[in-house]
């Protein structure tokens, strides 16, 4: 029989934070990701799992505003804090206006890195509302799309931003 004296069984943790402007109160295991609690405890599936390694952007979620990939991040870290995915950019049953210039510009094709690009591009425009094309670039670089070429995806948050800008 192995010696567990000592070794700490803590088998859940109590998971407090806003995910989409909804508290969540919920106890959890401490190895769960944030990707793995967003898609299989609530049902979050619009943050992808690519590369599991934090290098495509297909899980990026916002935490507290800023783009996190969330599969390196444990769901406990995110206690206390904002998490925004890409179903909580939906207000009232509408899209937003990134959702919306993706659709209309043809910015998506399979759909796998769209969550995370729309995200980052929210990002982006709340911190900088008119960016020019290279600074969409920028804000786009951590999410890879192997569909689109990105020039479709630059066109949108460049849409986007005219509509915000404005809104």
């Amino acid at each position: 029989m192995p010696n567990t004296k000592g070794i700490n069984k803590v088998n859940s943790y109590n998971l407090n934070l806003t995910v989409n402007n909804k508290a969540v109160l919920v106890a959890i295991e401490p190895h769960l990701t944030l990707l793995e609690f967003l898609r299989d405890r609530l049902r979050l599936t619009g943050t992808k799992e690519g590369c599991s390694t934090g290098h495509c952007g297909a899980c990026s979620v916002l935490v507290d505003g800023e783009p996190i990939s969330s599969c390196l991040m444990l769901a406990a870290e995110a206690d206390g804090r904002n998490i925004l995915t890409v179903e909580g950019l939906v207000k009232n049953g509408e899209l937003h206006p990134i959702q919306a210039a993706f659709v209309s510009e043809g910015g998506l094709q399979c759909g796998f890195c769209t969550s995370g690009m729309m995200l980052a591009a929210y990002a982006l425009l709340e911190k900088t509302p008119r960016p020019t094309e290279a600074e969409i670039r920028e804000g786009l670089a951590g999410n890879l799309c192997r569909c689109t070429g990105y020039h479709k995806i630059v066109e949108a948050v460049q849409q986007a931003a005219k509509v915000v800008s404005h809104g």
